[in-house]
């Protein structure tokens, strides 16, 4: 904090433009300078730091839903405990700073505003002051940690649906703990869940038929969605387990990637390609997106397998 309040002062003294110096000045000796502010970064600093945290560890392309759930659940834990210890280490935290700034470790004293009581309310209730300290808890501290909660809790809840859906297939344990009654009711509803109108993709009875068998089949330890679709390759089957276990890979845990994926398209197409089709636009995004596959591949190779079915063979009578 002493660095930049040493960087703030060294532009407003060197800095050309006299809008940048006031500016610079003004956020460090003011901002800089209230002892409010210096809270509010320390408690900005750990929010933004622990949802960051999980934010990456969300962001991995193996992540699954059955792991964002525990990572999310741990999130909510931690800030429903930070709400009740955090703001006094904040507070100490605060103080040490404010000591090395030579910035009064105290809250700014605010005008109190009296509001006028109306005829039927009743006197005797004597109106509830809080201090400079206890007033920046409960409207700032707690006001953000608890927006925090709630927008974990909600996201929370969607993974809790996708669980009730795709949740007795997460692991092999899980599928290998149920008995053939609760199997058959869970593939009944997951016929359900994803058919629409008439259509559906997954037959309950055959599904509960091929994860009975496929108990049977996998190993004792547990073993990810993913290596179980592996061991699918070159089976055929298991079509209905094969269809879930692709659908249940392919559910999106974070929106990160599509923001990506949207960030190449605006690079691909600029106004000196506005008359791009569309299949072209959509083949060089692709290139773009999936460009760690596309190293790995050899283009001799695919010359010559498209020369090889391109060449014209016509029979000649003589």
């Amino acid at each position: 904090m002493l660095e930049f309040t040493e960087a703030l002062l060294e532009v407003s003294e060197n800095d050309l433009d006299p809008k940048i110096q006031n500016e610079a000045k003004s956020l460090a000796t003011n901002e800089l300078g209230d002892f409010e502010f210096l809270m509010a970064i320390i408690i900005w600093f750990e929010i933004l730091s622990a949802i960051n945290s999980v934010s990456k560890l969300l962001q991995e392309k193996d992540m699954l839903i059955d792991v964002a759930m525990q990572k999310i659940k741990g999130l909510i834990s931690y800030f429903e405990g930070y709400r009740e210890t955090g703001f006094y280490k904040v507070l100490i935290n605060a103080k040490e700073i404010a000591v090395e700034l030579n910035i009064a470790p105290i809250f700014p004293q605010r005008r109190i505003i009296k509001r006028k009581r109306q005829f039927d309310e009743n006197l005797n209730i004597p109106s509830v002051e809080l201090s400079e300290e206890e007033s920046f808890r409960v409207n700032y501290f707690l006001y953000l940690v608890d927006q925090a909660v709630v927008s974990l809790n909600k996201r929370f809840e969607q993974y809790q649906e996708y669980e009730s859906i795709f949740g007795f297939f997460f692991t092999s344990h899980k599928l290998q703990s149920l008995d053939d009654a609760t199997l058959k009711s869970y593939c009944t509803n997951f016929e359900q869940a994803l058919k629409h109108n008439e259509q559906f993709d997954i037959d309950g009875n055959e599904f509960f038929v091929e994860l009975k068998l496929l108990r049977e089949t996998l190993p004792e330890e547990t073993i990810r969605p993913t290596d179980i679709l592996l061991f699918f390759k070159g089976l055929d089957c298991f079509p209905n387990t094969v269809i879930a276990y692709r659908i249940l890979l392919t559910i999106p845990v974070t929106v990160a990637s599509a923001e990506r994926s949207f960030s190449k398209l605006k690079l691909l197409k600029t106004y000196l390609r506005s008359t791009v089709s569309q299949e072209r636009l959509n083949g060089l995004a692709l290139t773009a997106i999936k460009n760690d596959i596309l190293e790995t591949i050899k283009y001799e190779d695919l010359v010559d397998d498209f020369s090889s079915k391109s060449v014209r063979r016509k029979a000649l009578f003589i």
